[in-house]
């Protein structure tokens, strides 16, 4: 059995797509986040609206672009049981293109690929975010949210 790792990402627009932020909700309960720095004149107004305010919230979050790699990778390989594959779990297929791209396109081998779009009960993600209060766009947050829906989408299957 593996472990899933539900991942978000915020970037800086839709065409010329920089990572900004990382988050990622172990199934296990463990998370990680981080911010990197990004160029500034490529985010969308919809980015510099919604995203960019809720950046600098979280203690000890900014990280290096050389350093994420083997952040990431340690992360990893301290919640992974054992020798088992991970599961990592996206909505949309530029979170996964920006997780490799983070990690230098070395990612493990270990660590699987998968689109759960289809698989998460959209008002549980709205739920979580109006339970916890907590907004939407911010990478960490959104992950947790898809890590929840998940959960309640199997759990009524």
């Amino acid at each position: 059995m593996s472990l899933k790792i539900f991942i978000d990402t915020e970037f800086t627009d839709f065409i010329d797509c920089h990572l900004i932020s990382l988050g990622m909700a172990a199934e296990s309960g463990q998370d990680f986040y981080v911010e990197v720095p990004y160029p500034d004149e490529h985010c969308s107004a919809f980015v510099r609206e919604a995203v960019l305010p809720l950046l600098g919230k979280i203690p000890h979050s900014f990280c290096l672009p050389d350093a994420i790699s083997h952040k990431v990778i340690s992360w990893l390989e301290n919640v992974r049981c054992g020798n088992d594959d991970v599961e990592i779990c996206f909505d949309y297929s530029t979170d996964w293109d920006l997780f490799v791209d983070a990690l230098d396109y070395c990612v493990p081998i270990w660590c699987v690929p998968r689109l759960i779009a289809s698989d998460l009960m959209e008002p549980l993600v709205h739920h979580f975010h109006k339970e916890h209060k907590l907004p939407i766009h911010h990478a960490l947050y959104d992950a947790q949210a898809n890590r929840y829906a998940f959960s309640g989408a199997a759990s009524l299957d």
